[in-house]
């Protein structure tokens, strides 16, 4: 995303990401009619296991941040 806001090319990063300098004007958006919104992160896996302390912070950021 750097990049971009040092006007070297595109980002094709998530929104809330690029929300603040989008609102700063430092990011603008582009091809909007070929970009899909994203409605989250689906993520399978076996709940009748205990997680790992690893993968329980994966399943914690991406419940708080998905």
């Amino acid at each position: 995303m750097q990049a971009a806001i040092d006007g070297i090319g595109l980002a094709l990063v998530p929104e809330r990401l690029a929300a603040r300098p989008i609102a700063e004007g430092r990011l603008e958006t582009c091809l909007d009619a070929f970009c899909p919104s994203f409605p989250g992160f689906y993520l399978y896996y076996p709940g009748r296991l205990r997680p790992s302390s690893a993968f329980q912070v994966v399943l914690d950021a991406l419940r708080e941040h998905g």
